[in-house]
Order: structure tokens, then sequence, then C-alpha cells
């Protein structure tokens, strides 16, 4: 009889750039799928594999150093493991860094679950001649370590036969705590004693793993004892413990225990590698000498990015325009498939020609992850924030803002998220204030529309390339300003990891363009199809009779002149038609809204229809050409079968100075509403919330102005 399928569950862990993700997708293949973790809008990504009957299901943790919980990436990772969710852990390091890597291999022992290792990269450690001696480091770390390359697919299938054997217990090989300090484990003795009284309350955890996350003060750990009786007698006994403890230590416990992993991590490694004798210089070595450069490492940075954003036009032009000439297409042909009235207006003025005018840039936004993932997985972005650390330091800033602002680039979410790994909290602030104008994928349709509508596709790359430099100009000076003034403080040192440069596989890169891709048309299929419906309502109602009457007769008259042709009668019904719609427009909500913000706005040269858009923006900001493309499609009747950046081009209303300052303002005031919250819960203080939305709505209307008024001289 075949035995049934059963399901292991497995979570990989380990560091950033140590082939994690690759690995997952050489084992999962295209059995994957992406959403995000509960709260947060970090990917979650999962897959499964069938194994000897059984179906493993892979979770890909976010990448971490250590799981103390600062981060969102370590919180999730933490509060995944701590809870066994998983069956089995897949500790994935990379064999060409061991000792660093060994440090979230320690914390992950605490847990005292099942894991495997899988020392990645091992093609790379064959070439480099290291000697890893793995039954002494299986002995050392109580676990089974299988050598594997996840670009070379190799070993993939021994790991997997670790899998099922570690989840059926089959092997056994004995682990050892992590010895701290001899003050420290007394302390931890004595919190586990006091745990111990209520054992049936502890099934979850191990009382030893709850004690040195007490001593370190962890939310999530206190949490769970305080649902306990045993926190009765804890309450009072553990701040005494903690205090003595620091007092005999003469630093902070969290300070110790980190000392003291990172001394098994080094002690295992000088115990279990041997390296060649002779250290020769390595292609990354090479490179670095170049990108790496004091002098060069910056300007080499800009012509990289400037080379994706020449990029991000130039190859995306094509089928940029197949994409809007479909959307165009598909408007037209559903407007003869259904009959004229709400329904038709719905479909075609306000879902196409909102989503679609959305969607029609989807190309260029390819382009761009497709370019940033590149980045990513070569290991260049690790060097950028290197080079970029040196000029943060001049302006007052901590080297690790780099990490959330270049995280602004994809979304705010994130980026204000992962502030918490700032510990300074002048710098937390000051970082999360400046995060908003480092421009976001979702303003890049507006910029390409805008662009692509007012300027020569010879200049495309370039402008976009210098709306990018100038947030980031914007972000450094109010930065400067922040850390002079209201966030004063000084800045601790900065200290990454680089890892060696690796050509990564074509697939790993098009599957994470694809999934940050998909991430942005669940988008699209959500928020601005949801906000495009309701700007169509807003657009249409409420009806003028009055309008229509006065219309309607003038149109009559035009019919029965028997004086004109029937093609002038056909140009004047067309114009009158226009006329009513326009009028219809303005008399509407939308109207009415965008003609009380239009003062406000009028000295940067935008109109009412601008000024709705702008403020549809704050839910989304793809919702600002959204809402463009449902206004043009209701405001001009004539004018169907073109695109809305054609549209934008023939109306003089517009020109390449109004154009400019709306990009700026775009790039610059507050991102949306979803942002704005987390922001909200970040800071924690109502007024620097609002003081937040104050200064990038001021930024935005000082600069846009400055803007329009120059670029009117010139253009």
């Amino acid at each position: 009889m075949e035995k049934p399928s059963k399901t292991i569950v497995v979570a990989l862990a380990g560091n950033p750039n140590s082939g994690k993700s690759s690995l997952f997708n050489a084992i999962a293949g295209t059995h994957l799928k992406v959403g995000n973790w509960p709260g947060v809008t970090i990917e979650k990504y999962e897959g499964q594999v069938d194994y000897k009957g059984y179906k493993i299901k892979l979770v890909d943790l976010p990448g971490t150093y250590s799981i103390n919980a600062y981060s969102p990436e370590e919180t999730i990772t933490r509060d995944f493991i701590a809870e066994k969710k998983a069956d089995v852990i897949l500790n994935v390091v990379d064999g060409t860094n061991l000792e660093r890597n060994l440090y979230l291999s320690a914390q992950l022992l605490e847990f005292d679950a099942k894991m495997v290792i899988a020392l990645n990269m091992y093609d790379e450690v064959e070439k480099k001649k290291i000697k890893i001696d793995f039954k002494m480091l299986q002995k050392l770390l109580g676990c089974q370590v299988v050598p594997v390359s996840a670009v070379k697919k190799m070993g993939i299938e021994a790991m997997l036969d670790q899998i099922v054997r570690t989840y059926e217990n089959k092997i056994t090989i004995p682990r050892d705590k992590i010895s701290y300090s001899q003050e420290v484990e007394a302390a931890i003795s004595e919190i586990q004693n006091l745990i111990e009284t209520d054992i049936r309350s502890f099934k979850k955890f191990s009382s030893r793993w709850l004690a040195i996350k007490l001593l370190e003060n962890d939310v999530f750990a206190q949490a769970y004892v305080k649902q306990s009786p045993a926190w009765v007698k804890l309450e009072k006994r553990l701040p005494e413990i903690m205090k003595a403890l620091e007092n005999k230590l003469e630093e902070k416990i969290s300070q110790r225990l980190s000392v003291d992993r990172h001394a098994f991590a080094r002690g295992a490694y000088k115990e279990t590698v041997e390296k060649a004798n002779e250290e020769k210089k390595t292609i990354t070595d090479y490179i670095d000498s170049v990108l790496l450069n004091r002098i060069l490492g910056l300007p080499v940075f800009f012509f990289i990015m400037w080379l994706i954003f020449q990029a991000t036009f130039t190859l995306g032009k094509i089928p940029t325009g197949w994409t809007q000439d479909f959307f165009v297409f598909l408007g037209d042909k559903i407007s003869v498939l259904l009959p004229a009235g709400v329904l038709r207006s719905v479909v075609v003025d306000g879902i196409i020609a909102g989503v679609g005018g959305v969607l029609g840039f989807m190309p260029n936004i390819l382009i761009l992850f497709l370019g940033l993932s590149f980045l990513e997985s070569t290991g260049y972005m690790a060097r950028a924030a290197f080079v970029v650390d040196r000029a943060f330091h001049k302006i007052g800033l901590h080297g690790k803002s780099f990490i959330p602002m270049v995280t602004g680039f994809g979304c705010s979410v994130p980026a204000f998220m992962a502030c918490r790994a700032l510990k300074n909290r002048g710098d937390r602030l000051a970082t999360m204030m400046v995060i908003p104008f480092m421009s976001c994928g979702a303003k890049l349709p507006v910029y390409v529309l805008l662009i692509s509508a007012f300027f020569p596709a010879s200049m495309a790359g370039n402008i976009l390339f210098a709306v990018y430099l100038f947030g980031i100009l914007v972000a450094v000076l109010s930065a400067k300003l922040f850390k002079s003034t209201i966030f004063k403080g000084n800045s601790e040192p900065f200290v990454m990891e680089l890892p060696v440069y690796r050509a990564p596989t074509l697939r790993s890169i098009l599957m994470q363009m694809w999934l940050k891709a998909w991430m942005y048309l669940k988008r699209a299929g959500t928020i601005i199809l949801t906000i495009s419906l309701i700007v169509w309502v807003i657009c249409n109602y409420p009806v003028s009779g009055q309008l229509n009457q006065q219309y309607e007769v003038k149109i009559e008259t035009v019919k029965q002149n028997i004086n004109l042709t029937a093609e002038i009668k056909k140009q004047e019904v067309a114009v009158f038609k226009n006329e009513l719609a326009s009028k219809q427009l303005e008399y509407s909500f939308a109207g009415r809204t965008g003609k009380m913000i239009e003062p406000l706005i009028k000295p940067l040269g935008f109109d009412w229809r601008l000024g709705v858009a702008l403020t549809a923006g704050f839910a989304a900001k793809e919702v600002v050409v959204a809402t463009m493309g449902t206004i043009y499609a209701l405001d001009g009747a004539d004018k169907k079968n073109e695109s809305l950046a054609q549209r934008l081009r023939s109306d003089p209303a517009y020109n390449p100075a109004i154009a400019l300052a709306l990009i700026v303002f775009v790039l610059l005031y507050v991102p949306c509403l979803s942002a704005t919250s987390v922001f909200h819960q970040e800071a924690g203080e109502l007024k620097i919330t609002l003081f937040y939305i104050f200064y990038s709505m001021t930024a935005a209307w000082v600069l846009s102005f400055i803007v329009y008024r120059v670029s009117k001289l010139f253009l």
C-alpha cells in the first residue's frame, strides 16, 4: 500500500546575499506563489516540491543578519520560527563567508528546532581551495551540513534527503547549547527556574530560549510570558536580575550576548575552515578597486543609474506604444459592442481609460525593475550603499539610512518600516522625513506620461534620470536641514558586508522582475480600479439638465441648417458635443472640487483638472494618471482614438514648463495614504506626522513654483 503524502513545512532563513532566494527558486522551480506577509508590504514567497512521498512546502523568509526584531524582516523571521510554523529550518549560509553567516546560525540554534544547514556556493568554495571539516562543523552545530550550489543546482537532492531525514528524526547529532559567559549563564538559569514553576504554560517554547529573550528585552517573549502565572514572580524579579547582571558586565546585556554569539561563530569557523595559503587578488578585488574608489565610486554609481533610466525609455518606447495602442483599440471595440449609456461609459471612460492608462506604461516599469534586480543580484547594491555612505556622514545621517532610502525607490511603506534598524531616534526620524522624496515605482507612470507627451525621445532618459537625481538632492538637503536643527545628534559608524560579485542567472533576474511587476499589477487591479470608478462617478455627477437642453437646441439647429454641407454639420456637432462634455465635467463634483483647489495651484501653472488628479493621487500616485485618463476620456468626444499622451500634447492649456512643474509636485508631495499611516505608526506622534505632511506639501509647492517660473524662461 502506497504511503500517503505528508506535508513538511520548510522555512528558508539566511543572510542577505547568501543565495537563499536563488536556492529557493532552484528547488521550487515554477511552483511558487507571491503575496505579502500579514500587516506589512514585504513580499512573501512560497513554493513546493514533491520528494519521497512528501510534499515539501517552502517558505522563503526575508533575508536578515540577525533576529533581534529591530526590523520588519527580523520580526517576521523570528515570529515564524519561534511560533514553530515550520517543521524544519533550512539555514542557507554562504560558504565563502562562513564566519559572518554563522552568527545567524547561532541565533537559530537557540530555538532548539530541527535544522539543516545548506552550505551554498560550494562551487566557489572549491574554486578558492577552501577546506571545510564537515564532520566537525556538524558536531559543533548539532545539525546536518550539506554542500550545495544554487546556481549550478548541485547538491539539491542530497539537501532534500537530509530535510526528510531530519523531519523523521533519523539524524541524531548531539547538540550542545551555545555557552555564554559565566555571569550570563547564571542569570539565564535563574530565569529558567522561575519560568519552569509553571511548565504547562510554556510547552510552545523552551524555557532557555525564553530566558535569553527576556534578558534581551524582547517584546515578543515578554508578551508571551505575561500570559502565564509565572509572570507574578518574574515581574518583580526580572528587572532585579537584569540590573545586577549589567552591573557585573559593565555593559548592556544585549551587547554581551552578541559578543558571545560572535565568539561562537568565530570559534566554529577557526576550528573547521582552512583557507589556501596563497591569497591571490580575486575579480571582486579588481572590480572594487574601481567601484569603491574614493574619486570614481560616486560618478560610476550615477553613470550606472543613468544607463538604467536611458534603457527604461529607449527600450520601453516601442512596447509602451503597443500597449497604449492596445488599450485605445480595446476602448474603441467595446464602445461598438456596448450600447450608449452608463455601462459603456463606466467600462470605456472609467475602467479602460483609468486602469489602462496606468498599465500602458508597464513595459517601462518592467525594464526599471529588471535593471534594479540585476544590480541587486550581482552584489552591486551593497557597494552603492558603501559609496554613498561617505556622503551621508557629511550631511549628518547614519550610513544605514541609505538602505531604507533605496527601499523607497520601490515603495515608501517598507522603507519607513526599515528605519527601525536605526537606533538613534534623530537619525530614524530624519530618514523617515526624506523617504517620500525618493521616487517610488508608483510615480514612474506619471513621469513617463508627461515626458513622452512634452519632450523629444532623445531627451527622455536624461530627463527621467534628472527627476530621480532632483529627488535625491532634495532629500539630502532636507536631511542636512533636519540634522542641523530639530533632529540634532551624532550618527554611529556604519558597517556593511560586501558580497563577492556573482553572475546572476537570467531566470533568477526575470523571476524577481516578474514578482515585483505582479505586485504592481495586483495594485492596479484593486486600488487603481476602485479609485478609477470613484473618479468616474464624481466626474459624471451631478448632471446639468439645463446644459443638456441648451446644447441639444444648438445641435438640432446645426442639423436643420440647409445651408451647411454634411461635413461641416458633422464638424460643428462634434464641437458642440465637446463643449457640452467639458461644461458637464466642470459642473460635476470633480469639477467643483477642482475649481475650489485651482486658486492654490494656479501659480504653478495647474488648472482644475490637474487639481482633481493630484487630489486623487493622495490614495496612490498611479491614480494621477488614471484620473487624467478618465477626465480626458470624458472631455473630448472626437479624440477617443488618441492616447492620453497625444491628448495632453494637443491641449493648449499645457506646455513643457507645466509638465516639469507637475513632475516635481508628484515627486515631492505626500505619498499614498497607506504610506502616511505607516509613517504615523513608526513616528508615534501626531505632531511629527502633521509636520511631515506640512513639510512635504510645502516643499512640493515651492519647488514646483520655482521650476515652473524658471522653465517658462527657457521652454
